[in-house]
């Protein structure tokens, strides 16, 4: 197991996990998906998880965002144990701390850019209201169009907001750009940057391309399950410099 670095000024880990095992059973076959993660994850950290497809990024995040529960081991955040809470709590956890950005947008098609936002502020506590949420991912003169008036690009800036308009204490992200040609991949990573920066969010973004990981505090590499690296980078570079 890669030796765990230097955590930063904060002394507490936000997240928690030790001996994290992740078996699925696919007929007679059992796929070992994660395989004795012990990791910790910082306030404020921007991480990029590395990793070929199947390699068991999208579990792992599963398992932090309460999506999913491991196999053995245990995941705390903060003071909550997520490997022992029961459905309900898992919903509020999610629900409270927990702001989601996957590869595919899932925007209502028959709302607005601002209804789509406001969905999410319904149900948070201390929400940002929508427009702000939208000015802060560049679209505030999009607020009234409809999905299929926007770019794929723009469809997952909403995505965006919709997620941290909750104001949520982590934002974990699963191939956002995976969908996305290099110009407007890059606008995206530009808006995940400006929300940890100015958010102070610890934002999780899985990616298989290498290049991203220069704009991350630290990166993270995970092969057939286990973490085979584990690293900072001494500064983090702006997405605009990224050759991907």
């Amino acid at each position: 197991m890669p030796a765990q670095p230097a955590s930063p000024a904060t002394p507490d880990a936000v997240f928690r996990a030790r001996g994290v095992c992740k078996t699925y059973r696919m007929g007679e076959v059992e796929v070992h998906a994660l395989k004795h993660i012990d990791l910790d994850l910082y306030a404020g950290e921007l991480v990029v998880l590395l990793g070929a497809s199947g390699s068991g990024k999208s579990t792992l995040l599963n398992i932090l965002g309460g999506l999913d529960r491991p196999t053995a081991g245990s995941v705390h955040y903060r003071d909550h144990d997520l490997t022992a809470a029961g459905d309900d709590e898992l919903t509020r956890y999610r629900r409270e701390h927990v702001g989601f950005v996957f590869q595919f947008y899932n925007l209502i098609p028959s709302l607005t850019a601002a209804e789509n936002v406001t969905l999410v502020t319904e149900i948070a506590a201390h929400p940002m209201d929508a427009g702000t949420a939208l000015a802060l991912v560049g679209l505030a003169d999009r607020a009234g169009h409809f999905p299929a008036q926007l770019s794929g690009g723009e469809q997952q800036r909403v995505a965006i907001a919709r997620a941290v308009a909750k104001r949520p204490d982590v934002l974990l992200c699963d191939e956002p750009t995976g969908a996305l040609d290099y110009p407007t991949g890059r606008l995206v990573l530009e808006v995940l940057e400006r929300v940890n920066r100015e958010l102070g969010t610890i934002t999780v973004v899985i990616t298989h391309n290498a290049a991203i990981a220069a704009m991350a505090d630290r990166v993270i590499r995970i092969g057939s399950g286990r973490i085979v690296e584990d690293f900072r980078n001494a500064m983090r570079a702006a997405p605009a410099d990224l050759a991907w």
